[in-house]
């Protein structure tokens, strides 16, 4: 009889690696539900499992995490000087004296690979960062985060002599808006940064063109998110626009997601200096303005394949904002989008005509568009919008074939396209085949709207059929249903096929497609019924 006694100790290191294989990954995504010291258990059973243990850290990823619970100063001599995890993520702490630990763990500078200090007051953060265990240098940290909780007194200053200016091993830094002087110096040391998240302070503002360059030397960056709170007072108009652009541009090489909030202006200088071939994923929020012109943002979407060549669109309107997001169906992922926080309607359509317009590429290639309002916040609608900022509105949108419309917006939209009879019927959507109305039954009348529609492009020789958008996805999912019937009879037959010889397959077959042949038929005949039901809607004027 073999017991594990018996085991090798190779055989045991794989059992071991394979038991804290759920150990915590490199980023700080991996801080939440993640078993960082299962190791510890293993250790405790005997003398040679902590042998084996020990004699292995890189393979196990041994490491020792540090909490306000944690009493530093008594604990971690026990302990081989594994690396250290920095880690409060607690409102408030237990233990009276938790900041203090976490101050005598940092002591321990050579040996921190992370930090995260989050949900602290401004001044709990300034009693840790501003101790003397934060102004020396931690050659081996690759993670951190600083995040507030509530401003309680003056705001925080980083000091200058943060982490003494330098982080060469940095992979993901995450910092609160708030000043930090030495930021632009820890950045320029970070040149092997994969993920930077910054909430921007206006206090500590950098400009554009300074932030630009300093991005530049990141080649091996790949997540980039730069969030303003609070817009800075705008400067004369004349003096808005940004300078031409250099020469070059920067090559950011692994970049492949950003996330932008703040005004365009910034945004806009930032995008005149880099370029990210590999970028799949951007995200932005404007601030809330009057004008929006943003040739740098178009040209840079349109060099970009992923960002080009969205599946679906979607315009969807709420009470606060209006977001306009483009997304792939394999795999399911917004690839692009654009949020306006607005709330007067006719405002709402006059950001989101001019940001179609010139910040929005895709827009002439998509088929597919969806309008729709946010159920859980629905805007409120002005009476006295005018149709033509509709009409401005869908005038980019030259390829879309389908347009489904939710059951509110119907009203708000068929007035404008009212209008487009005799030679005007094809002046917005060229293109559209099909109207997916959301929220209708199908058995009640059609939107008078909509019919007045469909019957100036049927009479215009360009006609349009008007399906539910319900009752759309339900044939869809009777279709596919049909087709996984279909598919288990083709394999019950094979089955059958291959049990048989001669005269008796013969029969098979022809029983195989008779029934196939059953189940065509009832698809075409489903079909039939749907394609009349929509002639007659709209048709009947």
């Amino acid at each position: 009889m073999i017991t594990i006694d018996m085991l090798p100790d190779d055989v045991l290191l794989d059992i071991f690696d394979f038991y804290a294989d759920e150990d915590m990954g490199e980023d700080f995504k991996s801080f939440k539900n993640r078993r960082m010291e299962e190791w510890i258990a293993l250790a405790h059973v005997c003398r040679r499992w902590r042998s084996v243990i020990f004699q292995s850290p890189l393979r196990l990823n041994l490491r020792l995490l540090c909490t306000p619970k944690t009493r530093a100063r008594d604990t971690l001599d026990i302990w081989p000087p594994l690396p250290l995890i920095i880690l409060h993520n607690t409102f408030n702490c237990e233990s009276p004296d938790g900041l203090d630990n976490i101050i005598a763990a940092l002591e321990h500078n050579d040996r921190v690979c992370q930090i995260q200090l989050r949900y602290l007051t401004s001044s709990e953060l300034e009693y840790v960062t501003h101790s003397a265990a934060m102004q020396k240098p931690f050659p081996e940290l690759t993670d951190l985060r600083l995040r507030l909780y509530v401003y309680d007194g003056p705001e925080s200053i980083l000091p200058d002599s943060f982490l003494s200016g330098t982080a060469p091993r940095l992979r993901s830094l995450e910092l609160d808006d708030f000043p930090f002087p030495g930021f632009l110096k820890l950045l320029l040391s970070a040149t092997h940064l994969v993920n930077l998240d910054l909430n921007m302070s206006p206090f500590g503002y950098i400009p554009p063109d300074v932030m630009a360059t300093n991005l530049s030397a990141l080649t091996s960056l790949e997540f980039l998110r730069l969030h303003f709170r609070y817009p800075r007072p705008r400067p004369a108009l004349e003096s808005r626009r940004p300078p031409p652009p250099p020469l070059t541009r920067s090559i950011l090489p692994s970049l492949t997601k950003i996330r932008f909030k703040g005004a365009s202006e910034y945004l806009e200088e930032i995008l005149a200096r880099i370029d990210a071939p590999r970028l799949d994923e951007l995200h932005i929020a404007f601030f809330n303005q009057i004008i929006f012109d943003t040739p740098q943002l178009f040209q840079f979407i349109s060099r970009r394949p992923t960002l080009m060549a969205p599946e679906e669109g979607h315009i969807v309107f709420d009470s606060k904002a209006i977001v306009i997001k483009f997304s792939l169906q394999t795999p399911a992922s917004d690839v692009l989008s654009v949020e306006i926080p607005c709330t007067a309607s006719e405002w709402q359509l006059s950001s989101l005509e001019q940001v179609c317009t010139s910040s929005l590429p895709p827009l002439s290639t998509l088929e597919d568009l969806y309008m729709l309002e946010d159920p859980n916040r629905r805007p409120r609608w002005q009476d006295d919008v005018e149709n033509t900022l509709w009409l401005d509105v869908l005038r980019s949108c030259v390829a879309v074939k389908n347009l489904c419309l939710s059951k509110e917006f119907v009203p708000r939209i068929s007035p404008a396209l009212q209008e487009l009879v005799g030679g005007r019927t094809t002046e917005v959507l060229p293109a559209l085949k099909n109207i997916s109305l959301k929220g209708f039954q199908s058995a009640g009348p059609l939107h008078k709207g909509i019919k007045k529609f469909v019957a100036a492009r049927r009479l215009a020789g360009h006609p349009v059929t008007v399906s539910y958008w319900e009752r759309q996805r339900e044939r869809e999912r009777e279709i596919e249903g049909e087709r996984e019937r279909g598919r288990e009879m083709e394999m019950e037959m094979e089955m059958e096929w291959e049990s048989e010889s001669g005269w008796e397959r013969e029969g098979l077959w022809f029983r195989w497609e008779r029934e196939m042949e059953r189940e065509r038929e009832r698809e075409r005949e489903r079909q039939r019924e749907i394609d009349n039901e929509l002639l007659v809607m709209a048709g009947d004027d």
